[in-house]
């Protein structure tokens, strides 16, 4: 004897019927299916109750939509001969169904006892049905009423059965009955005085299971919409894995945390007769799905078998000294909770006996903090205990495993996993069993939890980064090229999965939760929303994706002043924007501040050389107790390329032109030729090296006329280059004189910083800087004769964007 249980989600229309009753027809031997409503008809019922409980009469047409849907259903399934008397069931049960919600309407109430009966028609339905389809093709296969076999307490909504009754009832009946299907209505059942119950929540497993348990079957089969239980929820967690194996305890553990894909009570019954349950996808009725049982083969597998949660918790904390070393405390407040017949899903009390603090479903607070405000009001009134406090909006998640207790560092890697991702855990509960490890913390924060512990115990430590971007021109063009070219690479050998979730220009911006496909990128952005820097920031906020970074490839004021926000959010900040690190110390020491705080990487490489390693060299320096007394720096690739290429055969003007449309310059070649962009990078350096330092105070000895600096458009400073071409060209007669070279040189000594145009004569290294390259000299405590030199290419777009990319491939090792 095999028990098979068929989900809504299989039985939600007729095609999906025609799909169960082929793998029942593929099933030998005797069988017992039981059957829930049609997918989505419970919950229908249950807003139809409301709604009529509020003297509502709008329940009338969605009550008519759920008999319409059954008579559907039947036309489809059925020939015409063979409809008659279906029809009429339907249409009585909904009639009387119509004659208890128009009382319930019009009373304004509804008892529970009423509510079972409304809520059973579901199950009454989709089984009759399913019979009647299955007849045509097994003319021997029965039908029997739940009701009449299994037998409880008069607990309506969630009754408790008397097995010991219905136990005799069920083995009576299949001693009888040697039929080789029957179908059966789960969820429902009746009490000693003959009323309709109800379950509970996900009661048709659990009908199944007091089927199998009390006949010895074979085996229970769950079939639903889904390959298995899961490693996590699959619409959260997209890599979610089905478990192939588990523990009864193990499936109890998941299904209390809110694992929908089971029942928890459906494990009680099989697992005192040691009966396999497999979950089965209707859909994919060849995959393996999940095996609960006890086989030895679980001992050698992953410790964690899934990681779960339940939502719309609320935590209450009763504290005070009058709980310290007083008797029978714990038992006044759980006696006070079961009073209001409020279930406890978490507790903890710390060791101090300070505190108490349990969870409860939300919707349940209000209630259990009257109760329990209530039973301790007289320490309330002598100040020894406060008034209870409650938190809601919160979540329980919890790592569910058999062999926990065997591993040493699962709670430590749990908890270090989610601070790195700046959760929260508002408070924590392990049994001794260790099947479980339980943290509370933020509903919003739920999502990102469950990835980022699922990338962390299931995913081979892969590690997703999630990447938000802004700017997509020369740089970010070449960023985001680079990014499509290595992600196969990342992920073999370093374990770094890159999504971009966002990219956005000045006009335009995309986002897709599930990450853009790159080889269409400037088709999706050309397609994208308008661009709002407010809304791209709420979207990133909404998002809390885990491992997320906000990239910035632009040289704009606006965003860089938006840095703290993402920060706050715990986004890391990738960019070779230099406003920000160059703007007044207080807010550059403030993003380093918001950066640790919130366990967010603010990393800007490329503010200082492109690709150079300068700023990374001078951390470790820093960090590893050296200190910096002098730095000598030609630090403008373009200023660089610019007097490298400016002679008597090419025109300063023609050669900036050159410098600005080989994406050298910044967009106003006048930020690089006024010293501006140079006294930035210094000023960076400087700070990097822990000096406390504003712009002003850098003395910028421009070699530019007035007028040119005085421009007040791109065009208008071109043309003054042409106007001051003398000037120029006496610079350049005068180095020659001099046997030196031009380069533009910003250096930091004994508190004082200077950046200039300066004659470098042959024995200086930066003699001989060739092209666009940078040179940084650091004179420290450690290269107090000979400096530490860094030099290489400091301009262009790819070794910029190679630059930003490095910062993010950094992140994804840390």
């Amino acid at each position: 004897m095999n028990v098979l249980k068929f989900g809504g989600s299989s039985v939600a229309n007729s095609h999906n019927i025609v799909k169960s009753i082929a793998i029942l027809a593929e099933k030998k031997g005797k069988k017992i299916v039981v059957v829930s409503a049609l997918g989505g008809v419970t919950d229908a019922l249950n807003t139809i109750i409301d709604t009529a409980k509020n003297g509502d009469k709008s329940y009338i047409p969605e009550l008519l939509k759920i008999r319409d849907r059954h008579l559907e259903t039947v036309q489809e399934l059925l020939p015409e001969e063979n409809r008659d008397s279906l029809n009429s069931y339907i249409e009585k049960c909904f009639s009387h169904l119509g004659s208890l919600l128009e009382g319930c309407c019009l009373l304004g109430e509804l008892s529970s006892k009423t509510t079972d009966i409304i809520l059973s028609y579901g199950e009454l339905l989709s089984s009759r049905i399913l019979y009647e389809k299955l007849k045509l093709s097994f003319p021997k296969a029965v039908y029997a009423d739940s009701r009449e076999l299994i037998k409880t307490d008069a607990n309506h909504g969630n009754a408790s059965v008397s097995f010991e009754t219905t136990d005799f009832l069920i083995q009576y009946y299949f001693d009888k009955n040697q039929a080789e299907i029957t179908i059966m209505p789960g969820f429902i059942a009746e009490s000693h005085e003959g009323h309709t119950t109800t379950l509970g929540r996900g009661g048709s497993d659990y009908t199944a299971a007091i089927l199998a348990a009390a006949l010895d079957a074979q085996q229970l089969e769950i079939w639903t919409d889904v390959s298995g239980m899961f490693t996590a929820n699959p619409k959260i967690v997209k890599q979610a894995t089905p478990i192939p194996y588990i523990t009864y305890s193990e499936a109890m553990e998941l299904s209390h945390f809110g694992a929908k894909v089971l029942y928890a009570p459906t494990i009680q019954p099989v697992l005192n007769k040691q009966i396999p349950v497999y979950i089965k996808n209707t859909f994919e009725p060849l995959a393996p799905g999940t095996l609960i049982s006890n086989a030895s083969r679980l001992e050698n597998t992953n410790p964690i078998k899934g990681i779960s949660h339940i939502d719309a918790i609320a935590l209450i904390t009763l504290e005070g000294s009058g709980l310290i070393g007083i008797l029978g405390a714990s038992k006044r407040l759980f006696s006070a909770i079961a009073r209001e017949a409020i279930n406890i899903i978490f507790i903890t009390q710390a060791s101090s006996e300070h505190s108490i603090c349990i969870g409860i479903s939300e919707n349940q607070a209000t209630k259990a903090k009257r109760a329990i405000d209530a039973e301790f009001q007289y320490e309330i009134k002598q100040f020894k205990i406060n008034p209870s406090l409650v938190e809601e909006n919160l979540s329980i998640i919890a790592l569910v495993g058999e062999n926990m207790k065997n591993h040493q560092g699962l709670s430590g890697k749990m908890f270090s996993t989610l601070g790195k991702n700046n959760i929260n855990i508002r408070a924590i509960a392990q049994g001794a069993s260790e099947r479980n490890i339980s943290a509370v913390i933020a509903k919003k924060d739920v999502k990102k939890a469950l990835n980022t512990l699922h990338e962390s115990f299931f995913e081979d430590n892969i590690k997703q980064l999630n990447l938000f971007i802004s700017g997509v021109g020369n740089v970010g063009g070449k960023f985001i090229d680079q990014v499509n070219q290595q992600k196969k690479y990342l992920k073999e050998h370093l374990k770094i999965n890159i999504r971009v979730i966002a990219i956005s220009n000045s006009q335009k911006m995309h986002f897709d939760e599930d990450g853009i496909h790159l080889n269409h990128w400037k088709e999706v952005l050309q397609n994208g929303e308008e661009n709002c820097m407010e809304a791209f920031i709420s979207k990133v906020e909404k998002l809390n994706l885990r491992n997320s970074i906000f990239v910035d490839n632009t040289a704009n004021t606006s965003i860089a002043g938006i840095y703290d926000r993402f920060l706050k959010q715990n986004v890391a900040v990738v960019t070779c924007n230099k406003i920000a690190c160059s703007s007044g110390f207080e807010n550059y020491r403030n993003l380093k501040v918001l950066s640790q705080k919130y366990n967010a990487p603010f990393l800007f490489e490329t503010n200082v050389g492109a690709g150079l390693p300068i700023i990374d060299t001078l951390k470790n320096l820093i960090a590893s107790g050296d200190k910096v007394h002098k730095i000598q720096a030609v630090l403008s690739g373009s200023l660089n390329f610019i007097f490298n290429n400016f002679n008597e055969n090419n025109s300063f003007y023609n050669v900036v032109n050159q410098a600005k449309e080989e994406g050298y310059t910044e967009p106003d070649p006048k930020i690089d030729l006024s010293g501006v962009d140079v006294m930035r990078k210094i000023l960076i350096l400087i700070r990097e090296s822990g000096y406390a330092m504003e712009i002003d105070e850098i003395e910028n000895e421009s070699f530019l006329p007035k007028e040119s600096l005085e421009t007040s458009s791109t065009e208008d400073f071109f043309a003054s280059l042409q106007t001051h071409a003398p000037h120029f060209e006496t610079m350049y007669q005068e180095a020659i004189k001099k046997d030196c070279r031009l380069k533009y040189v910003a250096q930091f000594e004994e508190g004082k910083a200077s950046v200039g145009l300066r004659y470098i004569q042959k024995e200086h290294p930066f003699y001989h800087l060739e092209g666009k390259d940078n040179i940084v000299l650091f004179y420290t405590d450690r290269y107090a004769e000979q400096p530490l030199l860094i030099k290489g290419a400091g301009a262009g777009a790819a070794v910029t964007a190679s630059g930003i990319f490095a910062d993010v491939i950094r992140i994804g090792t840390i």
